[in-house]
C-alpha cells in the first residue's frame, strides 16, 4: 500500500530542516576577545591637547598627530578600526594607552584620530570597534 498524500509533505519537512541546517552552519559567530574580527559599540572620546607629551601606559609619549588609542583591556599593539556610527567615517589605530574610565566609553582617540572619524566637535560619539590585528604580545 502506498501513501502518495504523506509524500509531498515528507518532501518539504525534509528541504526544511536542511536549509535550517544550512542557514546554521553558516552563520558566522563572533570572534574572541582580542582576536581579529573582535567588535565592540560604544561611545569614543579624544585626548586633551594638555595630556601632549605626557607618557602614556604603554610608555611612549603621547603625540596628538599619531594614530593611537586607549582602550581598558586590549592589549598594547593592537590594530583596530574605529567607525563613528554618526558620519561612518572609520580611522585605523593602534592601541597604545588605557582607558576611557568613564562608563559607556569604550575608547580614547588621538586628536589626530578624533579628526579622521569627525567627532572633534562633538566630543563623545557612538562607534563600533574592530579589531584588525592582534597585538603579537600576549
Amino acid at each position: 500500500m502506498r501513501f502518495p498524500s504523506l509524500r509531498l509533505p515528507l518532501l518539504k519537512l525534509l528541504s526544511f530542516v536542511f536549509i535550517l541546517v544550512s542557514m546554521v552552519s553558516c552563520a558566522s559567530s563572533s570572534a574572541e576577545f582580542g582576536k581579529r574580527g573582535y567588535t565592540e559599540e560604544g561611545k569614543a572620546s579624544y585626548y586633551s591637547r594638555k595630556l601632549q607629551g605626557r607618557k602614556m601606559a604603554n610608555g611612549d609619549l603621547y603625540r596628538r598627530g599619531k594614530l593611537t588609542a586607549a582602550h581598558k583591556k586590549l592589549p598594547f599593539g593592537t590594530r583596530i578600526k574605529v567607525t563613528n556610527l554618526q558620519t561612518n567615517r572609520s580611522v585605523k589605530v593602534l592601541v597604545t594607552d588605557r582607558g576611557p574610565y568613564t562608563k559607556g566609553r569604550i575608547v580614547d582617540l588621538s586628536e589626530a584620530a578624533a579628526r579622521r572619524v569627525g567627532s572633534i566637535e562633538e566630543g563623545v560619539v557612538p562607534v563600533k570597534i574592530k579589531v584588525l590585528k592582534p597585538s603579537r604580545k600576549r
